[in-house]
């Protein structure tokens, strides 16, 4: 059995889908897994789970139709080479492309792992909404001969019916990409309200409500810490970082910059916030989970699968800096609830989104089960 993996980022293969390339590997499965721009580092750490690295070249954000169809030809070419008898492609780009490439293959199994919406179905100005129908049309005929759509929350599996891109008897649902409760070992709260939101650089993360809350707060419960990890995006919903001065001009935030390692952050917090406007099912917040830590996040698709409101945090309404500023006030005047809720956040990961269980799942969906 040979299968195909593509992904954009090269880092993501071992970060967020590690697991599974060992999965595929010990069912003795043929591995190559594709992404653009590895380094040495990145080929190396692929290649300890099993797999074969292939570099391919895709632009991560916008419609350039050269760029596009370079990744197309691309693809294409790597798959006549390799003769796949399964390919499993997640984020837009190796979905819509690899779908389209993977025609030229009559009898390889095609899935789709929608990990997201992103920032192409987000509703705004007429850019916004030309984005979206373009995106649409495109998934819509990319996915006409797909085996299976998989998606990571429910939400976004009725937003692909209901919108005509895939009908549901080809669609199925994982609790995300599932978190290793081996390497993120929970650990003790920190006594002081230390408020912590790793995500990249994005509008859509709700980065500016969350600065915009920490300058409130800090005005009247100065001994709170608010903290951010993350890279800059070039996406065109990134925040830049003279943005992200300008908004933290009063400095409530601690800007930590980027890590390849979260876990020394989530050990340092007590509360952890994700203030998104959407999620496929948030990584970072499985981590902060795993780690046993209380979360606040948004009623939003993805996000909303991770909190049950009272017992392991609070959801609040997205790009809403009123009510996150209410519940991070109620979480700095509430500490002896902090630990009953980390310990439900613990058990939540363990008994939902295990990284083997969610894996078990993917692997029967795909036909690839021990």
């Amino acid at each position: 059995m040979k299968l195909i993996i593509i992904g954009t980022l090269s880092s993501s293969l071992y970060n967020f889908r590690g697991q599974l390339l060992q999965c595929f590997n010990d069912i003795g499965t043929s591995v190559k897994a594709l992404a653009s721009g590895a380094t040495a580092t990145d080929i190396n750490a692929v290649e300890a789970l099993g797999a074969n690295y292939i570099d391919y070249p895709v632009s991560r954000s916008g419609l350039n139709p050269r760029e596009d169809f370079k990744t197309f030809k691309a693809l294409k070419k790597i798959f006549k080479a390799q003769q796949p008898d399964v390919i499993l492609a997640y984020t837009i780009k190796p979905i819509i492309w690899g779908a389209f490439a993977a025609r030229c293959l009559p009898n390889c199994r095609f899935y789709a792992l929608v990990t997201g919406l992103g920032f192409a179905f987000q509703r705004g100005n007429w850019k916004k909404n030309l984005l979206m129908k373009l995106v649409v049309i495109l998934y819509k005929t990319a996915l006409k001969k797909a085996d299976k759509v998989i998606f990571q929350n429910p939400d976004n599996k009725q937003v692909f019916i209901d919108l005509g891109i895939v009908p549901e008897h080809k669609t199925a649902v994982v609790n995300g990409s599932g978190v290793d409760v081996k390497y993120f070992e929970v650990k003790p709260l920190p006594l002081t309200p230390k408020f912590l939101l790793i995500a990249r650089l994005l509008g859509d993360k709700g980065i500016r409500e969350y600065v915009k809350a920490a300058n409130i707060i800090k005005q009247h419960y100065p001994q709170a810490v608010f903290q951010l990890v993350g890279p800059e995006d070039p996406s065109p919903d990134g925040i830049s970082l003279e943005e992200l001065t300008k908004l933290n001009q009063n400095n409530s935030v601690d800007y930590l910059g980027e890590t390849s390692d979260v876990r020394p952050f989530i050990d340092d917090c007590s509360i952890f916030v994700l203030p998104s406007y959407h999620e496929g099912l948030p990584r970072t917040v499985l981590e902060a989970m795993a780690t046993g830590r209380p979360i606040l996040t948004t009623d939003v698709p993805g996000c909303r699968e991770t909190v049950i409101n009272g017992e392991n945090g609070w959801l609040v309404e997205k790009a809403n800096v009123e009510q996150l500023v209410d519940r991070m006030i109620w979480f700095i005047e509430n500490p002896l609830e902090w630990q009953r809720m980390a310990e439900a956040s613990r058990t939540m990961v363990e008994n939902k989104f295990d990284v083997h269980k969610v894996n078990a799942e993917l692997m029967d969906i795909m036909g690839l089960s021990k």
